[in-house]
């Protein structure tokens, strides 16, 4: 069975920055299991895995338009330290925030006296993303999984 839309999808991965350092992997846990076509996973891993095969393997690089994005300078921004209060920040700090596209992380990038520089881009907006993709298993997805718009297993209350 080859990966369609709506099909449930089992992968194996090592993902890769454009200078090869490890990012993340699946190897050795648990494999990535999501639903194809419903926009579960970036947009361009996605493509890449649209007609493969159990047992297929590859290599892919993604852009940053096909990823998480190109950097947004408007999501740069330089607040005051007293936002902060009570709590002792540093560069690298992330925190969940209400932006203007939702929920998202906000990352510290700079302190500067009382000004402190915030990055509402994704951590990885602006990569080039490398996947070493396996395809473990393809299968029809269930009916109750594209309503819930997830793959269901164990675990899953639903």
């Amino acid at each position: 069975m080859q990966i369609t839309n709506n099909t449930a999808v089992s992968i194996h991965y090592t993902l890769t920055n454009g200078v090869g350092e490890q990012l993340d992997s699946s190897i050795g846990g648990e494999p990535l299991v999501y639903l194809h076509g419903l926009g579960n996973i970036i947009p361009g891993l996605e493509n890449a895995l649209t007609d493969k095969s159990i047992g297929e393997k590859f290599m892919v690089s993604i852009a940053p338009d096909q990823a998480y994005g190109v950097i947004d300078k408007n999501m740069v921004q330089v607040v005051s330290k007293k936002m902060f209060e009570g709590m002792d920040i540093e560069i690298g700090m992330q925190f969940h925030a209400d932006v203007s596209y939702g929920s998202g992380i906000i990352t510290i990038t700079g302190i500067n006296g009382d000004d402190v520089t915030i990055d509402g881009n994704h951590p990885l907006a602006g990569e080039t993303l490398n996947f070493d993709v396996e395809v473990l298993d393809v299968r029809p997805a269930t009916e109750d999984e594209l309503v819930h718009g997830h793959v269901h297993g164990s675990g899953c209350n639903h």
